[in-house]
């Protein structure tokens, strides 16, 4: 029997490595979308997709669709006075993005790279995933990749690519460093 083809939603490298790894694992032929127009400012957008193509070319994985779709200004529209439900709207964005690419290319599932953070809402992704897919022919795989949290960090490490250290929206950004003003 073939394996069956599932596209992953990549937001970074760092995430892509242990998630790939599973779902290989896992019987899946994978291919991966990276889509992450939340990501600011744009030389962090950068650096994370270049760490991502890095990750990609050292693990064999096929990339589908273009690296260089962002669009900042939609993602701080859908954005825009819904700051307290920011991540759903994100979170809806990417996997319809993802969705769209997958039905196009004839997978069997798709599913993204934020189901290993632990830091995610996975509750809030795994819905609005099994929502969007329905009944469709290409379902919404879920499965908690946090098992590969510490094995992916000291791997990326191992590696030597970039780490990021906030999920990559300005609103994120403020949150992670906000600190750091209240001490200066």
């Amino acid at each position: 029997m073939a394996s069956k083809r599932i596209l992953l939603h990549a937001c970074c490298g760092p995430c892509s490595i242990t998630t790939v790894d599973i779902l290989r694992d896992q019987g899946f032929d994978v291919s991966a979308f990276f889509y992450n127009p939340n990501i600011h400012p744009l030389k962090e957008y950068v650096r994370r997709r270049d760490t991502f193509l890095e990750v990609a070319e050292k693990m064999n994985l096929k990339v589908i669709g273009s690296t260089t779709e962002y669009d900042s200004q939609k993602w701080f529209r859908n954005a825009a006075f819904r700051e307290e439900n920011r991540c759903f709207h994100c979170y809806a964005d990417r996997l319809e993005r993802t969705l769209s690419i997958a039905k196009r290319g004839g997978f069997d599932f798709f599913t993204t790279t934020l189901l290993y953070s632990k830091f995610q809402k996975h509750d809030v992704i795994a819905t609005l995933g099994r929502d969007m897919a329905g009944a469709g022919a290409c379902g919404f795989y879920y499965y908690d990749f946090r098992e590969g949290w510490k094995e992916g960090i000291e791997r990326s490490k191992e590696m030597g690519i970039y780490r990021q250290q906030y999920c990559g929206c300005l609103f994120s950004e403020n949150e992670r460093y906000a600190k750091d003003l209240i001490n200066s």
